[in-house]
């Protein structure tokens, strides 16, 4: 028997899984891995920190993480593991294949991140068959908590959001325009701070004006993403992610309006991708 240590890695956090010898199951969560937005050093931080609340010696890691599409950044994530987990086999993977992997199993449909960012792709059952490019925050990732916090944030320096909902948002946060530019343009991680928005929007998520916001991004989620896939309407689609889960009503119907059918909607894709691994 084999001790079996899972990450999903996202922009914000990393929930990690160890699978016992014994079939017992331990966790751990640390900060979120990037190897596009964050230099090694700071990287080995976070698995110093992984490693100091699972010390143990594992025989086989599967990290699924934002950021390793590329073969550089796959390689780059197993050699700062192996600094602490030399023995261990070490096997690292996109976060959408450990998103296809948790929530369609071995049947074919539509996997969907949004999170922190966003991404999709069409899965077969056993592999990814097509991806619409996600192409980072700077730019696209729509529906995801970066595009949200983007979103509001400039409605609120425009005035384009509801005068009543400045008021709070400025009691609340105090931004001036000059502090907000610095954290986006001089700071490091300017999309993890944009998503931290997110919750300020599903506090006033009763409010019309931030419905509407939610509506929309999910929207161009799909027009963006889901559509361009044969077969959309005919597949079930399934997403993960903590904005996908919190704002899982207006997500739905956005689908229901869009004639697209949703299976699951989770938080986090590890607990299906422990049962892949065992």
């Amino acid at each position: 028997m084999t001790k079996v240590l899972i990450a999903d890695s996202g922009f914000t956090k990393t929930d990690w899984r160890l699978i016992g010898a014994d079939g017992s199951i331990e966790q751990a969560r640390t900060t979120g891995i990037n190897p596009y937005y964050q230099t090694e050093e700071e990287i080995l931080l976070v698995i110093q920190d992984l490693h100091s609340q699972l010390p143990d010696k594992v025989d086989e890691i599967y990290f699924y993480g934002t950021g390793c599409s590329s073969g550089t950044n796959r390689d780059k994530i197993a050699k700062l593991l192996n600094r602490y987990y030399s023995e261990a086999k070490i096997d690292v993977n996109h976060d959408l294949l450990a998103a296809a992997r948790s929530l369609c199993g071995d049947e074919k449909g539509i996997a969907c991140i949004i999170g922190t960012g966003t991404n999709s792709c069409l899965y077969d059952g056993s592999k990814i068959i097509s991806n619409v490019p996600s192409l980072g925050w700077a730019i696209a990732d729509e529906g995801g908590g970066t595009y949200l916090g983007k979103t509001l944030v400039t409605d609120y320096y425009r005035k384009d959001m509801p005068e009543h909902l400045r008021v709070i948002f400025k009691e609340r946060f105090g931004l001036n325009k000059d502090a907000f530019l610095t954290a986006i343009y001089q700071e490091p991680m300017p999309g993890r701070f944009l998503a931290s928005f997110a919750k300020f929007i599903n506090e006033q998520i009763s409010e019309p004006y931030m419905y509407k916001l939610v509506y929309d991004a999910f929207t161009t989620f799909i027009t963006k993403n889901v559509v361009k896939y044969e077969g959309y309407k005919e597949v079930p689609v399934h997403f993960t992610g903590s904005v996908a889960y919190y704002f899982n009503n207006i997500l739905r119907k956005v689908a229901v309006d869009q004639g697209i059918y949703i299976k699951h909607i989770t938080e986090h894709p590890i607990a299906g991708l422990t049962l892949f691994h065992q």
